[in-house]
């Protein structure tokens, strides 16, 4: 990309963005790799909390097993500064996915399941979108990383 298009925060959040949503989970490049995975955290829960990010991730982490896609994500989120995140992942994140199993698999009812859901999203809100901020500062900070940038 040209200098002159990555000028201001937005310019680089809306560059990096657009070019994590075409890599998978399973990216061998470390940077793009940590990039995606706490992007896609920061986007499942924005549009629909912990459910959500368990619905869409489900086969990678399936793939990776739990104990290692929380401690990529813990890892990730405490790297770029997000402690109260990885707080809540480490505090909820497993008990939370083995839930997500059992309801998926009909082993409980669903109150089991969204009562700590809830409390787990309910923590993530009222950090009031301090998350974003943060992964503004990290794709300003490595997007020369991720994109070729050509001086104009």
């Amino acid at each position: 990309m040209k200098r002159k298009n990555l000028l201001s925060k937005t310019d680089i959040w809306n560059a990096v963005t657009t070019l994590l949503i075409e890599y998978d989970y399973l990216t061998e490049d470390k940077n793009l790799y940590e990039a995606f995975i706490v992007y896609q955290y920061y986007s499942e829960l924005e549009s629909g909390g912990h459910e959500n990010l368990f619905t869409w991730f489900k086969w990678d982490i399936e793939k990776v097993g739990i104990d290692n896609y929380l401690n990529e994500l813990i890892g990730i989120l405490e790297k770029i500064g997000a402690h109260d995140y990885a707080i809540i992942e480490k505090k909820y994140g497993k008990e939370m996915w083995r839930l997500y199993v059992a309801l998926e698999n009909d082993e409980i009812e669903e109150a089991e399941f969204y009562d700590v859901i809830e409390k787990a999203n309910d923590e993530y809100y009222k950090l009031n979108q301090k998350l974003m901020e943060l992964l503004e500062t990290y794709f300003v900070t490595i997007h020369t990383d991720l994109i070729e940038v050509v001086e104009d």
